[in-house]
């Protein structure tokens, strides 16, 4: 599962879930043995971390979107997704 950021202790991953649950385009985060899986809208779909981790992630989502749905769709396509800048 490729690595897209890491930012104040958060990792953002991107992949697709061939049959899976969630089918709309999403990162999964993990902080701290606690994961959320989050729609590009800030939907949670699965899962949760700290409330303030939650806030830098979707604003980390809001910045990037763009970055976001372009990964989603070569993720897709069945190429290779970029890195994102981190948070700062």
């Amino acid at each position: 599962m490729p690595v897209l950021s890491m930012f104040f202790g958060i990792i953002v991953r991107m992949y697709r879930e061939i049959g899976g649950r969630h089918n709309l385009p999403h990162v999964h985060a993990e902080y701290s043995g606690q994961e959320v899986a989050v729609s590009l809208d800030g939907t949670v779909l699965e899962g949760s971390i700290p409330r303030n981790k939650m806030r830098l992630l979707l604003a980390w989502i809001e910045i990037h979107r763009e970055e976001l749905e372009a990964n989603w769709s070569f993720l897709g396509r069945g190429e290779q997704c970029f890195r994102i800048d981190p948070l700062e």
